[in-house]
């Protein structure tokens, strides 16, 4: 298996954060090649067995380090660009250079219970792979965004308390009536496997829209840069959410918040 990935010169890592700022995400058409993406699929198809239909997320793990998932992340060329990203995004270089990675699995009817969950990230940089989603038809499970809509907050109880005015049920049906409406117009991106997807995961409210119940949606995605890294309302929010991962992949359905 090849693990070599792509080496982005400065100039292209440059109009990647121009992108970001600009339109509110940047794509790396054809980031993995056919090979690798043919090999995430089928590490895919072995875990979607295991959970026999139903949804499943891992957060780190030897599900994710024992594939290309695991190459990926450890690779000099990806980390580099996520530090340069991030660099350039706030101005000085990240806390920590740890990347957090995520899987994640929507298939039979928890697509439906899965969409229009918003939320901000912890990290400022999020990059996000397409493994295997649905080309055609309505209900492609499509990236829902609004960008750059905050900024970086000096405070961690300000992102907290933001996050739990956004994050909830009634916020979430709310949103999602106002875009059925029409009230509100955010951005959408149809995600092609293969492409890597970049954008401010912490300034940008975003969801996905619903999936095909007969099609598989699997994504990684990659978090880099957690702005108030170290502080003990990020740590205890990281272990809140991997808690409630976890219960979601045992009950196969995705968590509320």
């Amino acid at each position: 298996m090849n693990t070599s990935f792509r080496n982005l010169e400065a100039s292209a890592l440059q109009l990647i954060t121009s992108e970001i700022n600009n339109k509110g995400s940047s794509c790396i058409t054809n980031f993995l090649s056919n090979e690798q993406l043919a090999s995430l699929q089928e590490s895919v198809r072995i875990e979607a067995e295991k959970h026999k239909g139903s949804y499943f997320a891992h957060h780190g793990g030897g599900e994710i380090e024992s594939c290309l998932l695991g190459a990926l992340g450890a690779s000099p060329e990806f980390r580099n660009m996520l530090a340069s990203v991030y660099q350039a995004g706030a101005g000085q270089a990240a806390y920590s250079d740890e990347i957090l990675k995520v899987l994640r699995c929507v298939q039979g009817t928890s697509g439906r219970r899965e969409s229009n969950c918003f939320h901000y990230d912890a990290s400022l940089v999020t990059a996000l792979l397409p493994i295997e989603i649905p080309q055609d038809g309505v209900d492609r499970g499509d990236l829902i965004l609004f960008p750059n809509g905050r900024r970086i907050r000096s405070n961690v109880l300000i992102n907290v308390v933001e996050k739990a005015l956004l994050q909830n049920a009634l916020s979430r049906k709310l949103i999602s009536a106002a875009i059925r409406h029409k009230l509100l117009r955010p951005a959408k991106l149809q995600l092609v496997p293969g492409n890597l997807y970049l954008f401010w995961g912490y300034r940008t409210l975003h969801a996905n829209e619903p999936c095909d119940p007969s099609h598989r949606r699997a994504t990684a995605i990659f978090h880099y840069g957690d702005p108030h890294a170290g502080s003990f309302a990020t740590r205890m929010i990281l272990k809140l959410n991997q808690r409630r991962a976890r219960r979601a992949t045992a009950l196969g359905t995705q968590p509320t918040a």
